[in-house]
């Protein structure tokens, strides 16, 4: 009775961390846990296959919409660039009103007699003048050789690339967490099945030991064990049902879903093979098709071209500004004004700047090569982690599966012993409770199954477009979820 009793509070305190512990998939450090937007609470339950979760996923995710916006401001910059090597083109229109002083200029009255004026009109001749001008110009300006700024503009090109690239990684990891969080929750749900059916047999077991008991023909001791059996299940039935609630709250924050909606799973992930993979054949796609590979291999190119736009700060720079307009004095002659200069621009005394910055880009670009380098490595280790992921979960299901029926037939045969109280209930209570520990094992070891072969697929760079391939759906009825 003493051993009974102590299990009953060891299950007890494996059930109360799990229902005081936070999930971490609500953290609000985790861009890939939130959402931009909730979409409006709608009654009743809504129905959610995994394909609508991925696109509800893709519309509101948080981080996912961040790489769009740095993406948005990466081609922002692109056109800022551009916009120095295309021709400038502006209209310049000026009317001012002058009032100037002739003798703070120089001007003396005797100067007057110069220019064929009589000398008594050179003491009446005002020495501060009012005159109202105007100008109408037309300008341009043109960069005609700058090889710093066509690297630079390249550059920007790279980073284009390098912005989108991380959009699409991050559209990766997003698919990957959802489909984690979905395939969470069918295993929660199974979970909670499993304990429900353990415990209406529980509840049976308890029935028949109480009548037994009644009727003398069992010991109290017999009860009192089915009785803590039956708790102890109902324990493990709301934790798991806790569970269950909480990692739905969390693929709702990941889709944009109002956390007080309620959803029902309608698609499963059935045990279904896969085929095998060589690690060459595997590399080939991961470097063909990955978006952090590609990402890393812009920033490179885009570093180079920095680099190289620096050291070409060094070569002169040639541009040409020109305008073309009238201007005058009102109530006189207009004239028209034109120029065009040519301007070439040696930097001389900049030497210490140039070096410093080349120093820095090439600091930049080794750094770069080096995590490429390691990103190699790390490649060819992770497919070689996910494809013994994949064969070992394999085996572990069948192992689970074949687990569960030795252990249902267990079961069986001690519970028709115990109706045909050939046997108490002790072995009817271990029995079940290596049942339980088959099934446990058996939902976990498809739900980590599943989620190796998406991982696989994620480090194959291939999530975004082949995510059915290696964990198909089947529908579901209704009342199993």
């Amino acid at each position: 009775m003493k051993n009974w009793i102590n299990l009953a509070l060891a299950a007890v305190l494996v059930c109360m961390p799990a229902l005081a512990q936070s999930n971490p998939d609500n953290s609000a450090e985790n861009p890939y846990a939130g959402s931009i937007q909730a979409v409006p609470l709608t009654p009743g339950v809504r129905q959610l296959s995994l394909a609508d979760a991925i696109d509800l996923g893709i519309q509101h995710n948080l981080a996912l919409n961040l790489a769009r916006y740095n993406q948005q401001t990466a081609d922002a910059e692109k056109l800022q660039l551009e916009n120095y090597l295309l021709p400038s083109i502006s209209l310049h229109g000026e009317v001012g009103f002058h009032q100037i002083n002739l003798a703070a200029n120089g001007f003396r009255p005797s100067l007057i007699t110069q220019f064929g004026y009589p000398p008594s009109q050179a003491s009446s001749f005002p020495l501060v003048t009012k005159v109202t001008s105007h100008i109408g110009e037309i300008r341009l300006t043109q960069s005609l050789f700058t090889w710093s700024g066509w690297d630079a503009w390249r550059a920007g090109r790279a980073n284009q690339r390098v912005a989108y690239y991380s959009k699409e990684s991050a559209l990766g990891v997003v698919i990957l967490n959802i489909g984690d969080t979905y395939l969470r929750i069918l295993a929660d749900s199974s979970q909670v099945d499993y304990a429900r059916s353990l415990l209406n047999t529980d509840q049976q077991l308890l029935y028949q030991a109480h009548l037994k008991h009644l009727a003398g023909i069992v010991p109290n001791i017999d009860e009192l064990r089915a009785r803590v059996q039956f708790q102890q299940q109902q324990q493990l039935l709301i934790a798991a049902q806790n569970t269950l609630a909480k990692d739905k709250i969390a693929l709702n924050r990941q889709i944009g879903l109002a956390p007080a909606q309620q959803i029902q799973l309608t698609d499963a992930t059935p045990y279904s093979g896969l085929t095998s993979m060589s690690i060459p054949q595997a590399l080939h796609q991961a470097f063909a098709n990955r978006q952090d590979y590609q990402r890393l291999r812009q920033q490179i190119i885009a570093a180079t071209l920095e680099a190289r736009a620096i050291r070409h700060e060094r070569y002169p720079s040639l541009t040409f500004e020109g305008n073309y307009g009238v201007t005058g004095v009102s109530g006189l002659v207009t004239h028209g004004t034109f120029v065009a200069m040519g301007t070439l621009n040696i930097p001389i005394f900049h030497e210490a700047k140039f070096r410093g910055d080349a120093d820095a880009a090439k600091a930049q670009v080794s750094e770069l090569l080096s995590q490429m380098n390691d990103l190699t490595g790390k490649i060819d280790q992770q497919l070689r982690d996910s494809l013994l992921d994949v064969k070992t979960t394999r085996q572990l299901v069948q192992v689970a599966s074949s687990n569960v029926d030795l252990a249902s037939t267990v079961l069986d045969q001690a519970t028709l012993r115990f109706k045909a109280g050939v046997d108490d209930n002790l072995p009817v209570a271990e029995a079940q409770s290596t049942l339980a520990q088959a099934q446990d094992q058996y939902v976990n070891s498809v739900y980590q199954y599943n989620l190796a072969k998406l991982s696989l697929a994620r480090n194959l760079g291939i999530i975004e477009t082949q995510y059915k391939n290696y964990v198909p759906q089947v529908d579901v009825h209704p009342s199993a979820r």
